[in-house]
């Protein structure tokens, strides 16, 4: 079987795949379930274009991946035939354990287990699976090989997968701000002293990576009505598990059933095998198919949410620099529980407070490093002339407050 094969993709054009064992992990039902989860998770609620997946972004990563190693490799960096592809396996496997919409649901289906965390897992999985053909794809995903520099291409503050993401959510939002110039960044890469680094004439490509990055996360990433749709999402979720836990058996999928009624945690992963298959078999569908079903359910705050977010009236959202007064927060709570018939504690469904948080740079926290043309390596803060990355490198929080529109005009 001809397993050389070239994808058609719309950001890039045609990507190939580069060897048999890249192609059977491509046909993995691990990596075919990223077809899907949508990356963006309910992001299609504000940006309709943005249907996107992460079995898309998987392949975009693996691509750009390619051009990487392919630079490196003419300015007189040794990799290996073995290296190469084991990166780009490392890239292209980075998502597996994504579960359904993405962030959206992270520690919501799980009890606290982060999406890095099941990656290792199945990765490890697969490298059974593959009689050890992926050893080294491993040793480099979890920094343990002896070339650092894979790994910070693989996770980094300047790696494949942000250069992706970027380059693909801004293509399919439509969202001119996020737009990259990934393949200049990707030509200005080089390794000193096993570190990644950027020669000084690609400074404001990098400038332009860090400033979009921001403007993508407060345009798309936590523009409110994103933020309204997944924590409805969250709230459903949170809800149907607090059913299950009682004892009322809701509609949905046997693994997804498997997950309302029981809070599965790194321990469960690593004690049952059968945890870890039972999540690999949940996607979107099957959320969304149970939501359609629970819009009729008996329970008044099940129903409620679901309808309100197959019928995209979502949570209304206020962003404020300082905590809501917690007058305004009491006052709203008293008006849920006039308008619906539900308890005090009840209340949190319909009107709650959280933080968001915007990052674009972490000094120190595998820096991007500069190449200045004297030779030395300078962080990309100190080589730039923009003071505004300065301002990048601090976490901006903010707070919202979080209600359904129907006690918005309640008097």
């Amino acid at each position: 079987m001809n397993k050389k094969k070239i994808i058609n993709d719309p950001v890039y054009g045609f990507i190939t795949i580069p060897s048999e064992l890249v192609y059977d992990l491509i046909q993995h039902p691990y990596v075919q379930r990223l077809r899907y989860i949508k990356q963006l998770g309910m992001t299609h609620l504000v940006y309709p274009g943005a249907l996107h997946t992460r079995f898309h972004h998987a392949l975009g990563a693996m691509h750009l991946m390619s051009l990487a190693i392919e630079t490196i490799k003419s300015k007189g960096q040794a990799i290996s035939y073995e290296e190469e592809e084991a990166v780009m396996i490392a890239i292209l496997l980075h998502d597996i354990g994504h579960g359904p919409f993405s962030h959206a649901l992270e520690h919501t289906i799980v009890d606290g287990v982060s999406h890095e965390h099941i990656t290792a897992l199945l990765m490890n999985n697969l490298n059974r699976e593959f009689d050890g053909k992926l050893t080294m794809a491993l040793e480099i995903f979890n920094n343990r090989y002896p070339k650092t520099f894979l790994h910070q291409l693989v996770s980094g503050q300047l790696d494949i997968d942000r250069l992706d993401y970027l380059n693909r959510d801004s293509f399919f939002t439509g969202v001119s701000e996020g737009v990259i110039s990934f393949d200049r960044i990707i030509k200005m890469l080089d390794v000193i002293d096993d570190q990644l680094v950027v020669e000084e004439k690609g400074i404001y490509s990098i400038e332009k990576f860090l400033i979009a990055r921001r403007l993508m996360y407060w345009q798309v990433y936590l523009h409110k009505t994103v933020i309204a749709a997944e924590q409805m999402l969250v709230k459903i979720l949170e809800r149907a598990k607090e059913l299950s836990f009682e004892g009322r058996n809701l509609f949905s999928s046997p693994c997804f059933s498997y997950f309302l009624k029981n809070s599965v945690s790194r321990e469960e992963f690593r004690n049952d095998p059968r945890n870890l298959e039972r999540f690999t078999k949940l996607d979107d569908n099957d959320i969304f198919t149970s939501i359609k079903v629970w819009a009729d359910d008996e329970d008044l705050i099940l129903s409620t949410l679901c309808k309100h977010l197959i019928s995209r009236n979502l949570y209304k959202v206020e962003i404020s620099n300082e905590p809501p007064p917690v007058e305004w927060i009491n006052e709203l709570a008293d008006r849920v529980t006039d308008e619906f018939e539900v308890s005090d504690d009840e209340t949190s469904y319909f009107v709650f407070t959280d933080t968001i948080k915007n990052n674009a740079y972490h000094v120190g926290d595998g820096s991007i490093n500069i190449l200045m043309k004297n030779g030395s390596i300078q962080d990309i803060t100190k080589a730039s002339d923009n003071s505004n990355l300065e301002a990048l490198a601090k976490t901006v929080q903010k707070y919202i407050l979080c209600y359904v529109k129907e006690i918005r005009d309640v008097n």
